[in-house]
């Protein structure tokens, strides 16, 4: 009697079957073509025009910086008692759009979410670019702009040293950290990636410039197990930098002892509602990609699905972050702190703080609903307003808090000047700017994680190996 010794691979039923991470059981070789087309094709019509747009937008950013520089902070609507306006606003903003980059890439990288290859090295790109038009802010806020050099541990021949004390230089050492380990960790995961650039390029100059930044890989085992080490070393120390920036950014307003900001809740407050907004503006970013590049196979319906659904438990933390406010401003008894948030929410500034609740509570909810998930157009629209949302909630916390002092007589109205607008839309001039180049040249998918997800790269699998799809490179 002959034993079979074929072992059958048990078949989920329908209900339990996972959706595949790369649709439509795409052979390895498409994925590579798929991405570097991109770069590969001659330069669409629609990448003209929009980087003719966003590089007016960033000229315009340079001419209100200098302008100010030449004649002064009083181009701004800055004045007292509000001596923080949109520069710091707009700071905080772009801070917290940073952060769903390296949350994607370091975060669910530990904890080994297979779904974040598709969006990792776009929203990586982001976090870098949003830091770039952050840290304009903190410079060009301080008024004497020539001096900000002083910010930088560099003892000069005075012996002049910088005040540590100040939050504002907290934000120089965390902005500056952040940036730099952002860079290394989008930078090594190219690398691979250059690799594949570099053996299909056409001419010597992208081959020479690709094989550069390549640095010599060939793909080989000891080229991978160094790779596999250094990736998890700067996804160890790049976790912990998603918990200290944005709290660092919140302890600008916490240690101060106005009502309002001197609370102890604005740490975990201010990270939850950097990954919300971070995640906002992936989704922003990534559904008109998928569309305008044929991605749809890569990045997949269940990619956007997975994105708000964090998207809702993060705008859940920040609805229940509000509702904690308010609860402790009540429950202290301070009339100064009770009036601080019933100024907000009735005071002269009502509407933007209903703009928020709107933005940051309500409209995240629809995220419950799966047919909401899966239509695209829908959560673009939700994922414009979460951003719209999270600006209007800095603004709060800025201007509300300044606007009305103890004393009535000291109370003011804020409204920014052309150039406070100016400046802070010629930032998205900036971010743009260097997006679409980004796209053009490097791949705005991370091909060798891609592949690492599919069937074929599976041994275990029914497809893998080489069996089946296993051939194609």
């Amino acid at each position: 009697m002959q034993v079979s010794t074929q072992v059958e691979v048990p078949v989920p039923p329908p209900e339990l079957a996972r959706v595949p991470l790369v649709a439509n059981n795409r052979p390895l070789g498409w994925i590579s073509d798929a991405v570097a087309r991109i770069s590969e094709i001659k330069t669409p019509t629609w990448w003209w025009i929009a980087f003719g747009i966003s590089f007016t937008m960033m000229l315009v950013c340079f001419a209100m910086i200098a302008y100010l520089m030449s004649t002064g902070v009083g181009v701004w609507g800055l004045g007292h008692p509000v001596m923080w306006g949109w520069a710091i606003v707009n700071f905080v903003w772009w801070i917290g759009i940073g952060h769903a980059g390296t949350l994607i890439s370091a975060i669910l990288f530990l904890l080994r979410q297979r779904w974040r290859t598709a969006v990792n090295r776009a929203a990586e790109a982001m976090t870098i670019f949003a830091v770039m038009c952050a840290g304009i802010f903190p410079v060009i806020h301080v008024g004497r702009i020539w001096l900000a050099w002083w910010l930088f541990p560099l003892p000069n021949a005075n012996n002049i040293w910088p005040q540590f004390r100040s939050p504002l230089m907290w934000d120089v050492f965390a902005v500056s950290t952040y940036f730099t380990v952002s860079v290394l960790f989008w930078y090594l995961g190219l690398i691979p990636d250059l690799a594949v650039y570099r053996d299909r390029a056409r001419t010597k100059v992208r081959q020479f410039l690709y094989g550069l930044f390549a640095l010599g890989w060939t793909g080989s085992n000891r080229h991978w197990s160094n790779y596999e080490k250094a990736y998890l070393i700067l996804a160890g120390l790049s976790t912990p930098l998603v918990l200290s920036v944005h709290s660092i950014v919140s302890l600008d307003f916490a240690v101060s002892q106005l009502p309002g900001w001197h609370t102890t809740i604005f740490p975990p407050y201010f990270v939850a509602g950097a990954i919300f907004s971070g995640f906002g503006m992936v989704l922003t970013l990534l559904i008109p990609i998928r569309k305008l590049c044929g991605l749809e196979d890569i990045i997949t319906k269940r990619h956007v699905e997975l994105m708000c659904k964090v998207t809702l438990a993060t705008g859940s933390i920040v609805g229940y972050a509000y509702g904690m406010e308010v609860f402790i401003a009540w429950y202290s008894g301070n009339p100064y702190e009770r009036y601080a948030f019933w100024n907000r929410a009735f005071g002269p500034y009502w509407w933007a703080y209903w703009i928020m609740i709107a933005c940051n509570v309500v409209i995240p909810q629809l995220f419950w609903f799966r047919k909401v998930r899966q239509n695209m157009l829908v959560v673009w629209i939700l994922s414009v307003l979460v951003n719209v949302g999270m600006w209007f909630e800095r603004f709060v916390i800025v201007v509300t808090t300044l606007a009305r002092e103890f004393l009535p007589a000291n109370w003011g109205f804020y409204a920014p000047t052309w150039v406070d607008i100016c400046t802070y839309l010629g930032t998205f001039g900036l971010f743009f700017t260097f997006f679409l180049l980004f796209m053009r040249f490097l791949p705005v998918i991370a091909i060798a994680e891609v592949k690492g997800v599919t069937p074929q790269a599976d041994p275990h699998h029914p497809l893998g190996g080489a069996r089946e799809g296993g051939h194609h490179g």
